[in-house]
């Protein structure tokens, strides 16, 4: 299913939505991120500050919604953002690790991740990584799937 498709059947049960969303997938493993996503297990996301501004992105905003895609770019479910803020890297806590649902859902395991991850990507666009570098944390629920059909 294509996102238009994912998001004309969630104004078919929410018109109030409204017509702005965004479409995207997860950087590092679309399609067990966006799994996380849709059972509930990933109910946040972090990307680096410096990029936005880089790219001229607005930072998100509580209450838009985005339809997550998965690897193949078919939609998997529409989620509505409830919080955004931004801290520095090394001030990440706990509980927002936990939030993101994966590996053991512990902030070890998010800071090595992420900090690969960052790295990576801020230097594809020329910029390095730094441990007090800002983060935006973003928080979010699942408003939408499309449940499956049984034969």
């Amino acid at each position: 299913m294509t996102h238009q498709e994912m998001w004309a059947a969630y104004q078919a049960v929410n018109p109030a939505a409204g017509e702005e969303y965004e479409a995207w997938a997860y950087g590092a493993d679309p399609d067990t991120l966006a799994e996380l996503t849709r059972t509930g297990v990933k109910t946040a996301t972090a990307s680096a500050g410096p990029l936005y501004g880089l790219e001229g992105e607005p930072l998100p905003r509580a209450g838009e919604y985005s339809v997550i895609l998965d690897s193949r770019e078919e939609a998997v479910c529409v989620i509505r953002t409830t919080r955004v803020y931004t801290v520095p890297f090394d001030q990440v806590s706990a509980e927002q690790a936990f939030r993101e649902g994966e590996g053991g859902r512990t902030l070890d395991y998010w800071r090595k991740v992420h900090e690969d991850f960052f790295r990576k990507e801020l230097s594809e666009a020329g910029l390095a990584f730094s441990p007090s570098m800002p983060v935006v944390c973003e928080e979010f629920e699942v408003v939408f799937e499309l449940e499956e059909e049984t034969p």
